[in-house]
């Protein structure tokens, strides 16, 4: 794991930066202390980061979470009967990796995973656009339309028009110019400059901006604009913050339901994020799902019991970690020890950080994310690839992750239902001299009840005196649905003087007396 500890080590300290914010916002989006959230970063790290069969996939709370944890705590009567519900979902989902429920996770279209990178993309450089003009009404981490402050993603930009900060607004700029900097020109110069990330030298210069404006009355950013790490005041009050499950209601129905809706969203967000990573992955390996699931599963445990949000594999800090050159599952690990040392020893320091320089950071992941070029690469692919990943992009964009995917994903089936229907049968007219017409239909190598419609409207619209050679020499499955509009269409075919001869695997046959007899009721399996 740390052989390729040069690449880690920088690309951990980069994710530790995008991570940290994250954390912080998603637990005041989800209404759950802010603690809960460093917590979970924490446990996704180094719980799940060393259990996790992913080299490059980074775990923590996820904002497609928020909505319903702020939901739950209210419902279940406070935030330790929700830790329990946290607990209870890990263990379901332990259960979904022993019955290994991760094959779900192949069956995503690559048309809806490429609208959920971009579509992330999108969202995170709009949702950064507020607060890199030092407007930081709506927490980091809510990436949902409907914002947790009363707002939308592009009202908020438009109140921002009215709320720029000035000291936010010119740090922001000196932070992504650094890294534009870094990364065109730096990087490709000496090798110093891979190895100190540009991200790295834009919040220590944020923070030197900071301490050296802090008094001055027009570049001054007060607190509200700064990452908000919790300090406590000594030891005892640490770890006074940790909470801890209600195993008292065990038995409520509405703390399993609960349980059971984590584990479900947190299981299918893992997986979609897994599928995306392995694809954004330069080195393409390939994440074992089920090992994911039991990983992800053991962190709730953990995070539950300890008073952490719930856990999952998150695409930003997994997209952060591949941009910034990591290379195996130690950035993801060292990232979440970062998290733990710096909340006990440098919170103050930490809390000196200005948000636009997260924010211009944050920029550049999605940009990479989002890429122009894959608009155009995609619409050059045809309707069938395009039309699943800009539906996918406008839903994550205009409601929020799960459901932009879920749209998408119902696009995907019916643009699969439309070729299938499309594609069950070839016809070919071979001969119409002496008023009789020769028709061919070949029938695809898999012909089930998606293919009713097409086959039937094609028999119906055989001519009288049709003489019909009906081929299933290279059907492997034919549902019994197929063979019942077959059976119908023989009295058909008598009233309008067609003649039929099949040929199959068991024989050619004119004018069978039934096709239930023929084909013995069992479809096509070889």
């Amino acid at each position: 794991m740390f052989k390729t500890i040069k690449n880690d080590l920088p690309a951990s300290i980069v994710v530790f930066f995008v991570a940290l914010p994250l954390c912080l916002g998603i637990a005041l989006a989800s209404g759950a202390p802010l603690f809960s959230g460093l917590i979970a970063g924490i446990v996704g790290g180094i719980v799940v980061g060393a259990l996790s069969g992913s080299k490059i996939g980074v775990s923590g709370p996820a904002a497609g979470l928020a909505a319903i944890v702020l939901t739950a705590i209210g419902e279940l009567g406070g935030f330790n009967n929700f830790l329990l519900a946290v607990v209870l979902g890990g263990i379901i989902q332990l259960m979904f990796g022993i019955l290994k429920a991760g094959i779900i996770g192949y069956y995503f279209p690559s048309s809806v995973i490429k609208g959920m990178l971009t579509g992330i993309g999108v969202i995170i450089i709009l949702k950064q656009i507020p607060h890199f003009f030092g407007y930081d009404a709506d927490p980091e981490g809510d990436f949902a339309f409907m914002q947790v402050d009363g707002e939308n993603t592009f009202s908020g930009i438009f109140n921002t028009i009215n709320n720029i900060g000035t000291g936010s607004t010119v740090i922001g700029f000196i932070g992504l110019g650094i890294l534009l900097l870094w990364e065109k020109i730096l990087v490709k110069k000496a090798k110093i400059f891979q190895l100190i990330q540009g991200p790295v030298v834009a919040v220590i210069i944020g923070i030197i901006f900071y301490t050296i404006t802090k008094t001055n009355d027009v570049l001054g950013i007060s607190s509200k604009h700064l990452v908000s790490v919790p300090v406590p005041e000594d030891i005892t009050s640490f770890f006074g913050q940790f909470q801890f499950p209600n195993f008292s209601l065990i038995s409520d129905s509405s703390i399993w339901v609960t349980a059971f809706t984590i584990a479900l969203v947190a299981s299918l967000e893992t997986l979609l994020c897994v599928e995306a990573t392995d694809k954004i992955d330069p080195n393409k390996n390939i994440t074992p799902t089920n090992r994911e699931l039991l990983a992800q599963g053991t962190g709730n445990i953990i995070s539950g019991l300890i008073g952490g949000l719930p856990v999952t594999q998150v695409i930003v800090r997994s997209s952060a970690n591949i941009q910034s050159g990591g290379k195996s599952k130690a950035s993801t690990v060292i990232h979440g020890f970062l998290l733990l040392i710096s909340i006990i020893l440098i919170p103050n320091l930490l809390n000196k950080i200005p948000l636009s320089v997260l924010a211009a950071v944050l920029f550049i992941v999605g940009f990479k994310l989002a890429k122009p070029t894959l608009f155009k690469k995609m619409y050059a692919l045809g309707w069938k690839q395009f039309l699943p990943f800009i539906v996918t992009v406008l839903g994550i964009v205009f409601i929020d992750l799960l459901k932009g995917i879920g749209l998408g994903l119902a696009i995907g089936i019916i643009v699969i239902l439309i070729k299938s229907y499309q594609n069950s049968h070839f016809l070919h007219i071979e001969d119409v001299s002496n008023g009789v017409h020769k028709i061919k239909m070949t029938l695809a190598e898999e012909v089930t009840f998606f293919n009713k419609g097409a086959i039937l409207k094609e028999l119906n619209n055989l001519p009288r005196n049709t003489y019909l050679e009906l081929d299933v020499r290279k059907t492997r499955y034919l549902d019994n649905d197929i063979i019942e509009i077959l059976e119908d269409f023989l009295f058909k075919a008598r009233e309008k003087s067609i003649n039929i001869k099949v040929f199959s695997e068991r024989g050619t046959i004119e004018n069978p007396k039934s096709f239930v007899d023929f084909f013995k009721l069992r479809p096509l399996i070889k």
